[in-house]
């Protein structure tokens, strides 16, 4: 890498940091880990670059997967779930979001909020997008509609800022990836903020690769270049983002709890302890009659398990704990977890908002 930057009171203009061509189809873990690398690796000073990503969700550091994420539809789907080290809701991103992502010396964090999201608003404006900034340090359009959220947090002697832009998305993606399912959650972190959302594509008369450009153009004054060297330790950092520690942290305590009277049988509640996506615990209650050990026969059957519908599914197909339970019928159980169909005809399919 080569570059000396200036420390200055005012974040902007900042120097933008250039990655080696062929490095824009990378997961939100690369960028997150970047970020922490140029806080970590560059000269103090100012830093500020885009990215852009294949169907995402990102969660806040302190949400739990379960109660902001329909886990089902994202795997089906194709869709990566990441956690990022900032605080702050549940995020859904593509190719028609554009990311960004600033890193300065530390300082009053409010001060360095305010800033970041006036400044990009006075970018998107001299665009000729009417925006404004709202108390949160989110930019809406004039009409209320969010178009960008950001986020922060900090390191050792340095903050780190990142924000979403909205310009164009995957609105059947976006409304079904970051719903739950409807089983009964008991939920120990922190719940999104649900928004109404608008779009820049709406009111900018320029495409995303252009406003990306406009967007550095008008942050920054100046250029670093990070090596192929760097960014082989940026992917040794990102392995931290894919620990399912990290990933399921928050989740460790989830219970999710399906149950349903049932003819014939009585009513049964499932109840699903999990650590991340994997069942650690099954226990059952209800007035049902047993025809041998129930707890056992689920216990057998699901622990360790995935808590995924095609999981659970084959795990009935081949196992049949539904047998412990006197009129408890293998459709009757797919029902009570909501799994009845193969998850391909569960939802929608994505369709791009493009006209």
């Amino acid at each position: 890498m080569n570059s000396k930057t200036d420390i200055k009171a005012s974040a902007f203009p900042a120097c933008h940091v250039r990655f080696p061509l062929n490095m824009d189809r990378q997961a939100a873990t690369f960028w997150l880990a970047a970020e922490e690398y140029v806080a970590e690796h560059l000269p103090e000073g100012n830093y500020f670059f885009t990215w852009q990503l294949s169907p995402t969700v990102v969660m806040g550091r302190n949400q739990v997967a379960h109660a902001e994420i329909n886990l089902d539809y994202c795997h089906t789907h194709g869709i990566d779930v990441v956690r990022r080290k900032s605080g702050g809701g549940c995020i859904y991103a593509d190719e028609g979001n554009l990311m960004l992502s600033l890193i300065t010396p530390s300082r009053a964090v409010e001060t360095l909020f305010a800033e970041y999201a006036t400044t990009v608003a006075q970018a998107l404006n001299q665009l000729g997008a009417a925006v404004i900034t709202t108390g949160r340090n989110d930019i809406c359009l004039a009409d209320g509609r969010k178009i960008c959220g950001n986020a922060f947090y900090h390191l050792p002697k340095r903050n780190i800022v990142h924000g979403t832009m909205l310009f164009d998305t995957q609105a059947v993606n976006m409304q079904n990836a970051i719903t739950p399912d409807a089983a009964k959650l008991s939920k120990a972190g922190v719940a999104s903020v649900k928004s109404r959302i608008g779009l820049l594509k709406d009111v900018l008369s320029i495409d995303i690769h252009q406003l990306r450009t406009a967007i550095e153009t008008s942050l920054c004054n100046k250029e670093v270049h990070l090596t192929h060297e760097d960014v082989k330790r940026i992917f040794e950092n990102e392995k931290a983002y894919r620990n399912p520690e990290f990933l399921y942290g928050k989740s460790r305590h989830t219970h999710i709890t399906h149950s349903d009277r049932i003819a014939g049988c009585g009513s049964v509640e499932i109840h699903f302890s999990l650590c991340g996506n994997t069942i650690t615990e099954v226990r059952l209650t209800g007035d049902f009659f047993e025809c041998g050990n129930a707890e056992e026969a689920f216990s057998k059957a699901f622990i360790g398990a995935s808590y995924h519908a095609d999981s659970m599914r084959e795990i009935i197909d081949t196992l049949h704990p539904e047998e412990s339970i006197r009129n408890f019928s293998t459709q009757a159980l797919r029902k009570l977890l909501n799994i009845e169909q193969k998850e391909t005809n569960a939802y929608p399919k994505s369709e791009n908002t493009n006209p």
